[in-house]
């Protein structure tokens, strides 16, 4: 009953799209497709390429991560078809031809040691927007004892990105910043800035939802601990707060809007104008389509039929 349940929905989705007719896979279709950029997407598009040669096997799909800004340099200098990219785009980026289809929904989270010694508090009481502020920009918070209010005298270790990326300029974004403001210890890449936390007892970074959760067990990653936003500024985590057990419960809260944006924010497949290649452009049609059925169960959000209508339109060139 699921199985067809899931069917019904995919169609209704479809026709609302106005393509209730796009076929499952091209057997005959051959081509190589090449992508690069965001850690964010990373996962996501991992999964939409395996299930998109299932079905055409004829068709040979490259990816590699190292960040949005890597992605965005890469499509826009033709080095590859598609760029991942985990943040806004730039009007100087659109004036030399990027073109952005929002393809699914994430969040960044802050991360801590599950071992810190002041834990039980981190997640009682939460942090404050001005004490990431502290902690990241000004470095005027030093010790977990003034993140949480406390007279805890443990130094907090902060870490950043070195690698420029969405992750980073969302989370500045929070704090009203860009990636450039942050201050602390950069590390590369998403898997890399995780490893860095779960080395220190007194360490705070941020990674993108899939690189903080572990996808089997839908928990934090051992080691790991989520840092809870106290969004209300009243020094404890409400209920309507509490949001941060499992990725699953992160990601309805980043959907129904409980879990604020920025630090949420929508994820892109870029191309350098609409792409002249037919293999590419079928596989981004299917993407905003039949695609969408693997996005919840790889751990990010469904945007709206809306959205994905108008990145269909803009494939079109229209």
């Amino acid at each position: 009953m699921a199985k067809k349940t899931t069917t019904i929905l995919l169609v209704v989705i479809l026709a609302g799209l106005g393509l209730s007719c796009v076929p499952a896979g091209d057997k005959a279709l051959q081509g190589k497709i090449s992508i690069s950029g965001a850690w964010a997407l990373y996962p996501m598009a991992l999964k939409w390429v395996e299930e998109y040669q299932k079905a055409n096997p004829g068709i040979k799909i490259d990816v590699q991560a190292g960040g949005a800004g890597k992605g965005m340099a890469d499509v826009l200098a033709g080095m590859v078809d598609i760029g991942m990219v985990s943040r806004d785009v730039h009007p100087a980026e659109v004036e030399k031809g990027a073109l952005a289809l929002a393809v699914t929904k994430d969040a960044v989270v802050g991360t801590v040691n599950a071992a810190n010694p002041v834990l039980k508090d981190i997640l009682s009481r939460g942090v404050k927007r001005d004490s990431l502020i502290g902690l990241w920009i000004t470095d005027a918070v030093k010790t977990w004892g003034q993140v949480i209010g406390t007279s805890d005298r443990t130094e907090v270790q902060v870490f950043t990105r070195s690698d420029a990326c969405g992750a980073a300029e969302t989370w500045a974004a929070y704090m009203g910043k860009r990636q450039e403001d942050l201050q602390g210890v950069g590390v590369y890449g998403d898997p890399g800035v995780a490893d860095a936390v779960r080395r220190d007892p007194t360490a705070i970074g941020f990674n993108n939802v899939n690189f903080a959760y572990d996808a089997k067990t839908k928990k934090p990653i051992e080691g790991l601990a989520i840092l809870p936003l106290d969004q209300n500024g009243n020094g404890t985590i409400d209920p309507g707060e509490n949001v941060y057990a499992t990725r699953d419960r992160i990601c309805a809260a980043i959907a129904d809007g409980t879990y604020p944006s920025p630090p949420a924010r929508e994820l892109y497949f870029v191309t350098k104008g609409v792409p002249a290649s037919e293999v590419v452009k079928a596989f981004l049609r299917w993407v905003l389509t039949e695609g969408q059925t693997y996005v919840p169960e790889t751990g990010y959000i469904n945007l709206s039929q809306d959205k994905l209508k108008k990145g269909l339109t803009l494939l079109e060139g229209k």
